[in-house]
Parts: structure tokens; C-alpha cells; sequence
């Protein structure tokens, strides 16, 4: 019998896995981007040039260009470029913080459902499905409008509402592993639940549970959006991409850059994540070549 510490999972070489992932230009694209967007908001102060707060009302509705400010002003005469790269913070930072409540969450739920079966995996399971019986952001809407509207607020209700989909993902690998001749090895040795499940299992389940939060981080991003969007999210004037496209839309017809910014910020974030994703799903692949 096999030693209780291998792990049968094909490990490809990581030189196999970057030529399969760069082999994706759409997916090298999107790490750029992503990458482009996390150094802006890390080096904000530098890169900004301006006070996303400051008010200019004699330069309101400033066209691209003029005054130093290249995207142009808003209404109260702030420096667009500025508030969306100030924005980008909080956005980046919630997605990455919301996947990682949830993914953290759904996993170990997911683990304990999959090895124990029984009726803890009847219960966690059903109350899976409860969560999926209800619209994701209906949910979100319904919570935060009791809680009260505050970065804080969305952050920990939308990691709490999205765990359901890594709870499901990581049972069907703990149900596939569980009967496999390493972890029946490592009962053999005397290795306790525990042990099993996080020395074992959990490691030969990482490859989904990453490529999944890679999906996840968009989504987060969007629905922080949408919730800033409806005034339940980060509130003005503190600058945020969905508050941004909230404030613009009453200027619309006068000044559509106002919604424009923010929303292709969004729309090449949340492409860019997909992409990043799709590249890691192929290169991860052990069936790819």
C-alpha cells in the first residue's frame, strides 16, 4: 500500500503550467490588466495627481484634458481619473476580501459535507439549495437595506451569501477523493479526520476552488457596484466605481463621460478577472497538453 503522504493529484511542472497558461493571449491580457489596476490603486498618491475629494465648482463638468485633469471633472469639479483610481481600492480590495470570506467559509463546509456524509451532508446541502432558491441580490438588497448601508456592511453580507457555490464545488472533489487509495492509506496509518481532510484531501482540491475564485472576484465587483449604484454600498462622497455611475447618471445627456469611466473601469476588470480565469482553468487542466 502506498505511503500515507502521497498525494496522487498529477502535479504538472510549473514551467508546463506557465507555457500553457501564456499560450492564452486573452488570458495574459487580463493578468496584465489586472495587474495594471492593482499597482494604480496600491501607488494611488502617485499616480492620481490629484485630491479625489477636493471641490473646484468653478470647474465643473471639465472636458478631458483641461486644467491637468485628463478625464475631465464631475459636477462638484473633482478630477475623475482620481476618484476612479481612488475607487479602484475599494473596489479591488472588497472583491479579493469577499472571496476570501466566502471561499474560506464554503470550503470547509464543503469538506465537512463531503467526508462526513450522513445527515451533515443532507443539512449543509439543503441549505445550499435555500440559498440558491433565492435571487443573490435580491438577498443582498433585502440584508444590507436592515443593516444599513456601509462598505463594511457589503463586504461580510456578500462573502456570507456566496459561499453556497464553493461548498458544492469542493463536496464533488471531497466525494471523488474521499474513497481514493492515498486517504485509505492514511486511515490505515492512524491519521484522524482532521488530518485527512486538510492533509490530504484539501490540498488535491485547491486547483478548482482557485479557479472558481478567480470567477468570483468579478462577480463581487459587480454587485458591489450594483449596490453603490443603488445607495446601499460605499457612500458618497467617498469615491467608488458604482457610486460614480450612480452620481453621473443625473447628468447624463449633459456629460456621459461621467458614467462612461467608471463603467468601462468595470467592464475591463471584470473581462480581464474571466479571462485571467479561463487561462488558469485551461493551464491547471491535467487533461490539457
Amino acid at each position: 500500500m502506498s505511503n500515507a503522504s502521497a498525494v496522487p493529484v498529477t502535479r504538472r511542472p510549473v514551467r508546463r503550467t506557465w507555457r500553457l497558461f501564456a499560450r492564452n493571449r486573452l488570458a495574459v491580457a487580463g493578468a496584465v490588466v489586472i495587474a495594471a489596476f492593482y499597482l494604480a490603486a496600491l501607488f494611488a498618491p502617485v499616480v492620481a495627481g490629484h485630491d479625489p475629494l477636493k471641490l473646484d465648482l468653478a470647474h465643473a463638468f471639465g472636458p478631458p484634458g483641461r486644467g491637468g485633469h485628463l478625464l475631465g471633472t464631475d459636477n462638484f469639479g473633482r478630477d475623475t481619473l482620481a476618484r476612479l483610481i481612488y475607487g479602484s481600492r475599494i473596489s479591488l480590495t472588497a472583491g479579493l476580501v469577499v472571496v476570501a470570506i466566502s471561499a474560506a467559509l464554503g470550503t470547509l463546509l464543503g469538506l465537512w459535507a463531503g467526508y462526513a456524509r450522513g445527515w451533515v451532508d443532507v443539512l449543509i446541502m439543503r441549505l445550499v439549495e435555500i440559498f440558491f432558491a433565492f435571487p443573490f441580490l435580491v438577498l443582498v438588497v433585502a440584508v444590507i437595506a436592515v443593516l444599513g448601508p456601509s462598505i463594511f456592511n457589503v463586504v461580510w453580507v456578500l462573502g456570507l451569501v456566496s459561499w453556497p457555490v464553493y461548498t458544492r464545488l469542493v463536496r464533488a472533489q471531497v466525494l471523488t477523493l474521499r474513497e481514493r487509495e492515498f486517504v485509505e492509506a492514511a486511515r490505515a496509518t492512524g491519521s484522524g479526520v482532521g488530518r485527512i481532510m486538510f492533509r490530504h484531501i484539501l490540498p488535491n482540491s485547491v486547483t478548482p476552488i482557485l479557479v472558481a475564485a478567480t470567477f468570483g472576484i468579478p462577480q463581487a465587483i459587480l454587485s458591489l457596484a450594483a449596490l453603490g449604484f443603488l445607495g446601499l454600498g460605499v457612500q458618497p462622497p467617498t469615491p467608488e466605481w458604482g457610486t460614480m455611475i450612480s452620481e453621473g447618471k443625473n447628468f447624463i445627456l449633459q456629460t456621459p463621460l461621467l458614467i462612461f469611466w467608471p463603467g468601462l473601469a468595470i467592464m475591463l476588470i471584470v473581462m480581464s478577472f474571466n479571462f485571467l480565469g479561463d487561462g488558469l482553468r485551461q493551464a491547471l487542466d491535467p487533461r490539457s497538453s
